[in-house]
């Protein structure tokens, strides 16, 4: 709503593809991310440690920490994918405090984008561990007559996941929005507190969400393994 405009004047064809400010907005953030983790790596030092390695560091921690205590000894093998997931969409929230920026996470394209990597991540996880036949398994537990119901399952919760996200962000945005056209600049502190805690709170339940759908299939492996 105004917002993206001088992104929207970057944006150009590519094909049959258009790239407009989502996928601009979403290319800066994983630039900025990724420079961020080089610079923040580049010179690792176990004496003297920076503010910024200490920071990353227990930033890695925590995302660990978390992964342990949801699928207990899949913790490395999650980190990259779900720590990757958690920590773009905080910044993805985030960008929209940025004057002439909006979060990419209020565009139904991305939130759904994101929502198809983990559906795919989670049959990923599960095959990889012990492979198809084991994990297609669960699929039939208790009974084959549940297996429509489970892939019905699997399709509403990632539309789910996906529109929950969209709905949040693209609401908050809007209420940002008509509270400083009624109040104008008045209120701007509790504004900007609210996107900031919107936004970590957003993050954090779609990445908790995608570690229990992931962790739900190491388990049905696990499961499977024992039956065998």
């Amino acid at each position: 709503m105004g917002k993206p405009e001088f992104l929207q004047l970057l944006s150009f064809q590519l094909g049959p593809l258009r790239i407009g400010a989502t996928v601009l907005t979403t290319w800066l953030l994983m630039a900025a991310l990724s420079g961020l983790a080089w610079f923040g790596t580049r010179r690792l030092s176990v004496a003297t440690p920076s503010r910024l390695q200490t920071a990353l560091e227990g930033t890695v921690l925590a995302l660990q920490q978390a992964i342990e205590d949801a699928a207990p000894g899949h913790a490395r093998r999650l980190l990259p994918f779900i720590g990757t997931l958690w920590l773009f969409i905080v910044a993805a929230n985030l960008v929209g405090l940025v004057p002439g920026l909006r979060s990419p996470t209020g565009d139904l394209s991305l939130t759904v984008a994101l929502a198809l990597l983990v559906f795919l991540a989670v049959h990923w996880f599960g095959i990889g561990i012990d492979g198809l036949r084991v994990y297609l398994r669960h699929y039939l537990d208790p009974n084959p007559i549940l297996l429509p119901f489970h892939l019905l399952g699997e399709i509403t919760r990632t539309l789910a996941l996906a529109v929950r996200l969209f709905g949040n962000m693209m609401s908050l945005e809007m209420a940002a929005l008509l509270v400083l056209m009624v109040a104008g600049f008045l209120a701007p502190v509790p504004l900007l507190m609210l996107h900031i805690v919107e936004a970590l709170v957003q993050a954090y339940i779609f990445g908790t969400l995608a570690l229990v759908f992931v962790a739900g299939a190491l388990q049905s492996h696990e499961l499977g393994k024992r039956s065998r």
